[in-house]
């Protein structure tokens, strides 16, 4: 896919993988929407000439308002990248019900919303494209976060069927899947991090060359594990 003239909206785009996704897509020509919730870091990408709307994807009703900035503008590109932990240890305490619920809305069920929503107004463009950030965890669980580990397991079996139903000639579904990358969602971890820059652009570059998935970093080695034994790559990452 040619990136240039293309209008994007990329949900979390004010920090992290996608703040760095923005700017590499702006570099190549594309017209870039951002959403986020901190009105801070979105007027920091207003002033550096992006659309940004201020957007609380962990509820229906912040889905719902972001569609009704939206309006009737065309679309080229969507990119579901906003997302969120959720503490979820009964090792460590007894979590938070309400937490787990704007989790899983926020990673599962805004990107459904939107894609429903948004998905007549892409099949009428030339060439059209959707990414759901999931996570190398869509692929093998860790110990300590389990509904996060779900929601990225969740948006991955909806992707491949989404694919199925609608991908095709000029219209990718893709799936990113980054490993744990150096953003502020996983500030306290000592792993070794990716940083976001590059994990944008090998995201990006599954888009401009019209791959299904971006397999990312690390996560190219633990496909291959899950390849071969499904069971080793569950005990391997469940140790975290």
């Amino acid at each position: 896919m040619e990136l240039a003239e293309k209008i994007v909206l990329l949900t979390g785009g004010s920090a992290g993988i996608g703040r760095e996704m923005a700017w590499q897509l702006k570099a190549k020509g594309a017209v870039v929407v951002v959403t986020g919730r901190n009105e801070q870091r979105l007027a920091a990408m207003r002033k550096d000439g992006f659309v940004a709307v201020a957007a609380d994807l962990s509820h229906a009703a912040g889905v719902d308002a972001l569609l009704d900035v939206w309006g009737d503008r065309e679309l080229d590109i969507l990119i579901n990248n906003a997302g969120q932990g959720v503490d979820h240890d009964f090792r460590e305490h007894t979590p938070d019900p309400d937490a787990a619920d704007d989790c899983i809305y926020a990673n599962l069920n805004a990107p459904i919303r939107l894609i429903t929503a948004l998905l007549p107004r892409l099949h009428k463009r030339p060439e059209a494209a959707i990414i759901n950030v999931t996570s190398g965890l869509a692929i093998a669980p860790n110990a300590g976060s389990p509904v996060y580990c779900a929601t990225k397991a969740a948006l991955r079996s909806y992707t491949q069927a989404l694919r199925a139903q609608v991908g095709g000639v000029n219209f990718n579904i893709i799936e990113a899947l980054p490993p744990v990358v150096d953003t502020q969602m996983t500030a306290g971890r000592k792993n070794k991090k990716m940083p976001a820059d590059e994990c944008a652009r090998q995201i990006l570059s599954a888009l401009e060359n019209d791959k299904p998935e971006a397999n990312v970093g690390m996560v190219k080695v633990l496909k291959r594990i899950h390849s071969v034994s499904p069971a080793a790559a569950r005990k391997f990452m469940l140790r975290f």
